[in-house]
């Protein structure tokens, strides 16, 4: 049994801490909303009331946070993780950020005597709550050698993408291109079919049995057919994520049109009032569609 702390009890870290307790650990764990920790230790776990408090009393935190902001302020914020951290302790960064932030973030905690391992997530609340999740890493020999099994513990997946910071942000932006893309597209194929007055279920049925299918199609379009946009992740997710896509490659002027169109959708979509929806909701943007009630 080892202890580990974990910060974030949205959809993916609830899960991750789950699958950490489950795996034999002692799991701390912090979230701003109370009785989000207070009801992970009703099951077996550690409430603390803070980052640093997390911190006091693990080798290793894992940070499951939105974005950069969240991930600063976890670390240096009042009662901040760094401020309790003693050296040769490891964070563990999994929010998608820009890959530039990651690596100024490894630098600036090496100044601090830590160690420091940039390693985005994808897979979903249900795949975190299973252990089943996707890691893709990278960082320094040292960091995965204190991480040990712990990254086992919460993953099915774990890739390891270099000795520097960089490339696991690098490739997790890459996916939520992707992901961002074929939403956009399976939203695009939902409303056209509505439009032209075919069943949304009997279209679902078919597609998902057809080469048109995708991952994202089967998994996001039957929100759209319950008419629930209970947010796993929301429209303003992907108009970050594919924000910072767009950020990476501009930075080498290098052309991305397909995830620049899906940007401005889910922008649209956000602009339209549905930002804090699942991102299915980015269907809500087509004029003239009949939704599922």
């Amino acid at each position: 049994m080892r202890d580990v702390g974990l910060i974030g009890l949205g959809a993916m870290g609830l899960g991750m801490a789950q699958s950490l307790r489950r795996a034999g650990h002692r799991v701390h764990v912090y979230d701003v909303r109370d009785e989000a920790a207070r009801k992970f230790a009703a099951e077996g776990g550690v409430a603390c009331t803070s980052p640093a408090d997390v911190a006091s009393r693990c080798e290793v935190v894992v940070g499951v946070v939105v974005n950069a902001a969240q991930t600063e302020q976890v670390l240096f914020g009042e009662k901040g993780a760094a401020s309790s951290m003693k050296g040769g302790n490891l964070f563990v960064m999994c929010s998608t950020v820009d890959p530039n932030w990651s690596v100024a973030l490894e630098q600036r905690l090496e100044g601090l005597g830590l160690l420091y391992l940039d390693a985005p997530i994808s897979g979903g609340a249900a795949k975190a709550a299973a252990g089943q999740i996707t890691m893709m890493t990278a960082g320094k020999p040292a960091a995965y050698a204190m991480a040990g099994e712990l990254l086992e513990g919460m993953a099915a997946k774990v890739y390891r993408l270099g000795d520097r910071a960089g490339n696991g942000s690098k490739v997790k932006i890459i996916n939520q291109l992707l992901a961002g893309v074929h939403i956009a597209a399976a939203a695009e194929a939902m409303a056209l079919g509505l439009r032209e007055g075919v069943a949304a279920d009997a279209l679902y049925d078919v597609i998902t049995h057809s080469a048109g299918n995708s991952w994202m199609f089967e998994n996001r379009m039957p929100h759209v057919l319950k008419n629930d946009y209970t947010p796993l992740s929301a429209v303003d997710i992907f108009v970050k994520d594919l924000g910072l896509v767009l950020d990476t490659a501009r930075a080498t002027k290098f052309p991305l049109p397909l995830a620049s169109t899906a940007h401005q959708m889910f922008m649209q979509a956000s602009s339209a009032g549905h930002g804090r929806e699942d991102d299915a909701a980015v269907i809500k943007i087509f004029p003239g569609i009949q939704l599922p009630d």
